[in-house]
């Protein structure tokens, strides 16, 4: 991952800002001697908040940005004069952010719209001036309320892409030479596992018009659930995917035994992607004929549809495309 854009895992660390302290002034004016309490409120403390951006793609911004601090309120004054409100900060996020405690890993919340805006952390609210404190039995009260505390945490954000479909399958299964084809994205493409190093994505283009968005997963490897290989880290990115279109090359020695593997670390790793919309892509199909295709059909996975296609030659493509297009329509 060295010289990457992308970092989808960043942990920073924020304060908010405390509130300002209301004021214990008094009325002091030339004829006006015993003028009574007129201190002002305070200011309240800054936030810390993200919103949502969909010109972000990537936490980068942020890795060499983590301690977040907002500045404090204002003090109130006299002549009932409050104190001025901090700034809040503001943190842009892309799309599909999840922010988590860092101490007890309890989901804050989630971005997932653009221009959502989540609160990490509430600025301290103003103290009130003493002239809130005026009563018929006390007139001149000498204190005023000072200014709440901010608050201060440790944050993990994470960013698990959006996407209508993602690709699952094991390195070097044609998965980024699929997105190449059918969208105008330009993934690394190369004959040996792990060439895809961070997710991508692409706008595929279906018939009347109508487009989804294909994310490409890194390779899928026995024992990932556990942390072989890539190991999780790129797991969380299916969650995000409404359908997952499993990949398995033509050539392999078990189509079934590779199809139960890829499935059962999904399982492992979060059992509520069995309820995900599943499809079968068998890849590298250009060497293959209709007779030795039809008898492939045979030991293909049962309860799935199925479809034999070529990035090279657009065997099926269409038809790939057309059964994602309906997946999502149903």
């Amino acid at each position: 991952m060295a010289g990457s854009n992308f970092v989808d895992y960043v942990k920073i660390f924020a304060r908010s800002g405390h509130g300002g302290a209301g004021s214990a002034h008094f009325r002091r004016e030339k004829f006006v001697a015993f003028g009574g309490p007129d201190g002002g409120d305070g200011g309240k403390g800054g936030s810390i908040i993200l919103r949502g951006d969909r010109q972000y793609w990537t936490l980068i911004h942020l890795k060499y940005q983590r301690h977040q601090f907002a500045e404090d309120g204002e003090c109130g004054s006299g002549a009932r004069s409050s104190g001025k409100d901090a700034k809040d900060i503001i943190i842009p996020v892309p799309l599909g952010t999840v922010a988590r405690n860092a101490e007890t890993g309890e989901v804050v919340g989630e971005v997932t719209e653009d221009g959502e805006q989540l609160v990490l952390l509430k600025g301290g609210r103003g103290g009130l001036g003493n002239w809130h404190f005026k009563t018929p039995t006390n007139q001149a009260p000498r204190y005023a309320q000072p200014g709440e505390e901010g608050a201060e945490g440790a944050f993990i954000l994470e960013l698990k892409v959006l996407a209508d479909v993602g690709l699952v399958g094991f390195p070097n299964a044609g998965k980024s030479t699929l997105l190449s084809v059918v969208s105008a994205a330009k993934p690394k493409i190369a004959n040996y596992a792990f060439t895809t190093l961070e997710p991508n994505l692409g706008i595929v283009e279906a018939r009347d018009g109508h487009s989804f968005v294909m994310a490409d997963i890194p390779g899928i490897i026995e024992g990932a659930h556990e942390g072989r290989g890539l190991g999780t880290r790129f797991l969380r990115h299916i969650e995000r995917n409404s359908i997952l279109l499993f990949m398995i090359p033509a050539d392999s020695d078990d189509i079934q035994h590779d199809y139960d593997v890829l499935l059962g670390e999904l399982t492992q790793y979060n059992p509520e992607l069995l309820d995900k919309q599943r499809l079968l892509a068998i890849t590298k199909c250009d060497m293959l004929d209709d007779e030795l295709i039809e008898q492939m059909k045979a030991h293909l996975p049962e309860g799935i549809e199925a479809v034999f296609i070529s990035s090279v030659t657009g065997l099926n493509i269409a038809r790939l495309k057309d059964m994602i297009w309906a997946a999502l329509q149903a």
